[in-house]
């Protein structure tokens, strides 16, 4: 779908929701909604962002663990693994 598709007035959705929620959950593409000719609002199936959620998490992680490697925080993971199977000896 072409952005310029995408782009619908605030009165669109008021008169036609059940339309719009149809073509998100069949097209998987964001509408973006507009009021007094400004785009305010962006909707988009729940699918679409969950999946979106998902890899902003993911980007999350993968930052921090770029950050603690900065920083020194990593070790190798044989030294990891050596470091949890002693602690469960010694919890033993």
């Amino acid at each position: 779908m072409k952005l310029s598709q995408a782009v619908k007035p605030i009165s669109y959705l008021q008169t036609d929701t059940s339309i719009i929620l149809a073509d998100l959950e069949k097209n998987h593409q964001p509408v973006i909604v507009t009021q007094n000719g400004q785009a305010k609002a962006v909707l988009q199936d729940i699918a679409s962002y969950e999946a979106t959620q998902d890899s902003l998490a993911l980007l999350k992680i993968l930052a921090m663990s770029s950050k603690s490697k900065q920083e020194g925080k990593s070790k190798p993971i044989k030294t990891a693994f050596e470091d949890i199977r002693k602690s469960i000896a010694e919890a033993e």
